[in-house]
């Protein structure tokens, strides 16, 4: 069925929920990389096991990772009329109890991180799953790691499927799209992302409605967009986890920039050492494709666009934006000095004007075209807003993903989010911006994480790389 109308996503949008909320128990083991890497693929074969295909009683599933991957391999359990639980470090041995605690109503509570009683996906969708073990499993906003963080773009992240488009669908995917499509002129998005705040989260931090409208303007009949998932800073993965976890919101962003830019290809450029990504990232453009949501006249109107995927060989330059273009483009991917830059008619893909934004600089573009740039603009720090997604790795207690908003103290997120130290060792200092950044001593972890306050203290952004 091709998604037309408002009423086709809406009846998409309800196949989704019924996945997600099927009137039965739902057993969901998070298999991304970190998933996987300790035993989660084994959890979900024995649990398969014992389930079996079609179960009139259980439903099984996959989610990928809600970021605190120091406790993977984790799975969600929702009951009906209950909160969605979490387990934490979950063994295939660990699946008999898991599967007849969820026969007789319950959990196994030795294993639960947390219970979620509603989510809100920020999309304009907030599920409910229930009240109950209020007094034996913690709620996840008191759970430490999780108390401080705001997620926007991790929003979906380990909470649905993201093999399957309906259930994206379910909690607000696409809608923004459509929005913008049916309901904005390209002017009307560009003005949006810009009076957002967005910047590159590439590490640059280059104002994105900046640089689409740069693109927009560019007088030729011809315009690429890129998604540089070339991410190679050490220690870095959040690329990585958006597109193992919820790959059609980079879709969703690269339809919507499409459309306001004046774009009919887009290619996302992806290292290989990134097999997982890469597989979803095929399945989730093949489902858009089936749905009318890439390809000709999308959403029924004469905008046409369609995504392809370009794998790289892994070298750390590509990930500079002439040498990702050369490397594409078939010739050894060397930086090249500009102008022109990619966004210039000659200096872009094959020649054309290009827009190249990150991944993670995609995947917000719905949220502010669904919310609006008001909403989006007040999150975050002034000159910095909305929030940012941060691999925090090394000798810290509480390894994983952590989305907070920018501004947030290097203290919050290292000593409150991240627990200090491995093992209660003494933290020295966090390395951010990967080569190219510098490591900020423990004395200045005060310092708002933001472009202009890591700057002054003689470090960068970068990608988000926080190495402890």
């Amino acid at each position: 069925m091709k998604i037309r109308t408002a009423a086709d996503l809406e009846a998409k949008k309800q196949a989704g929920l019924r996945k997600l909320q099927p009137g039965k128990p739902r057993i969901a083991v998070g298999l991304a990389t970190c998933g996987k890497a300790v035993g989660g693929a084994k959890v979900y074969e024995r649990l398969h096991e014992i389930i079996g295909t079609d179960n009139p009683d259980i439903d099984l599933s996959l989610v990928g990772c809600i970021g605190y991957c120091c406790e993977e391999p984790l799975v969600n359990i929702t009951l009906p009329g209950k909160p969605l639980v979490i387990l934490q470090k979950v063994t295939a041995d660990d699946a008999e109890e898991i599967v007849r605690a969820v026969e007789e109503g319950g959990v196994p509570e030795g294993k639960a991180l947390c219970r979620i009683p509603s989510w809100d996906h920020v999309t304009g969708c907030t599920l409910t799953y229930g009240e109950g073990f209020e007094r034996i499993i913690p709620a996840y906003k008191d759970v430490p790691f999780f108390s401080h963080q705001k997620k926007v773009v991790l929003r979906n992240a380990g909470l649905i499927n993201p093999e399957d488009i309906d259930e994206y669908i379910a909690v607000g995917g696409y809608a923004a799209a459509q929005k913008a499509l049916t309901g904005m002129t390209p002017d009307a998005i560009i003005e949006e992302v810009e009076k957002s705040g967005l910047r590159g989260r590439g590490g640059a931090g280059f104002p994105t409605g900046l640089k689409w409208r740069i693109t927009r303007d560019a007088k030729t009949d011809k315009k690429y967009i890129i998604c540089n998932a070339d991410e190679g800073d050490p220690g870095a993965y959040m690329n990585r986890n958006e597109m193992e976890s919820d790959p059609h919101m980079l879709i969703e962003g690269m339809i919507i920039g499409a459309y306001a830019m004046g774009a009919a290809e887009g290619l996302i450029y992806i290292r290989a050492e990134y097999p997982l990504a890469i597989r979803r990232l095929g399945i989730a453009i093949g489902q858009a494709r089936e749905y009318g949501l890439l390809g000709e006249e999308v959403f029924g109107t004469g905008f046409s666009f369609d995504i392809g995927i370009a794998t790289g060989a892994g070298a750390f330059v590509c990930g500079e934006s002439t040498a990702l273009v050369a490397s594409i483009e078939g010739r050894a991917g060397r930086p090249r000095p500009r102008p022109p830059r990619l966004t210039d008619i000659g200096g872009g893909l094959f020649g054309y004007p290009t827009d190249l934004n990150n991944v993670e600089t995609w995947c917000n573009v719905p949220v502010i075209i669904s919310n609006g740039s008001g909403w989006y603009a007040r999150i975050g720090a002034k000159g910095n807003s909305g929030t940012k997604v941060f691999s925090l790795v090394g000798k810290v207690d509480r390894v994983g993903l952590v989305e907070v908003p920018l501004g947030t103290s290097l203290n919050t997120i290292v000593f409150e989010i991240g627990n200090g130290g491995a093992g209660g060792k003494k933290v020295k200092a966090v390395q951010t911006g990967g080569p190219s950044g510098g490591c900020i001593p423990v004395r200045l972890f005060d310092t708002p994480v933001d472009y202009e306050s890591l700057n002054r203290v003689g470090s960068i952004m970068g990608s988000g790389g926080l190495v402890v």
